[in-house]
């Protein structure tokens, strides 16, 4: 029998389900969706506030990153959508530039650098994002991009609700990890 307490690896990996795509795409779910994006900053920071460097350096999840390489991965991971946003709004269905997160995760800035300079930098990048989102019409958000990894194309409504689950996504297994280690 196990103990009902103890969160599975999948639970752990995804404390808020898989994505799934919003059901209405209309302006009310737009709104809703571009609101996550602009809150971001202040939730994240919220979820991390005061941790020590041990706990910035514990990882969420066994075999897991740690916060601090979940924070420095929103920042990358955001700066990306953002620009394949603007390639979707600026040409006919573009081929985007996938890049290996988990690499990047390990890079030294992602493994050290204070969460600071991400914090600081997710906050005017979900500004920026979130001026981009609101001029666009309802229109704009039926254009693509491919992704060559996948083979499959994209819509921007599809996009603006994986983001802003994605942002939930990984700060609800920081979230997590604080309650389950008490912090």
């Amino acid at each position: 029998m196990s103990d009902v307490s103890t969160p599975s690896l999948e639970q752990l990996k995804y404390p808020i389900g898989h994505y799934e795509p919003p059901a209405q795409r209309d302006v009310a779910a737009i709104r809703q969706l571009i609101e996550a994006i602009e809150a971001l900053p202040s939730e994240l920071e919220k979820a991390v506030l005061g941790m020590s460097k041990w706990q910035l350096d514990t990882p969420y999840r066994p075999e897991g990153w740690t916060v601090r390489q979940v924070v420095h991965h929103l920042a990358d991971s955001h700066m990306n959508s953002l620009i394949r946003f603007k390639l979707a709004l600026t040409e006919e269905n573009p081929t985007i530039k996938p890049y290996f997160e988990d690499r990047w995760a390990k890079l030294e800035d992602s493994m050290e650098a204070p969460i600071s300079i991400s914090l600081n930098l997710i906050k005017p990048l979900h500004q920026r994002w979130g001026i981009v989102l609101r001029s666009m019409s309802t229109d704009d958000f039926t254009k693509t991009f491919l992704h060559p990894e996948t083979q499959k194309t994209y819509d921007l409504f599809y996009a603006l609700g994986m983001y802003a689950w994605h942002g939930r996504h990984h700060t609800a297994q920081v979230t997590g990890l604080k309650k389950r280690m008490a912090w």
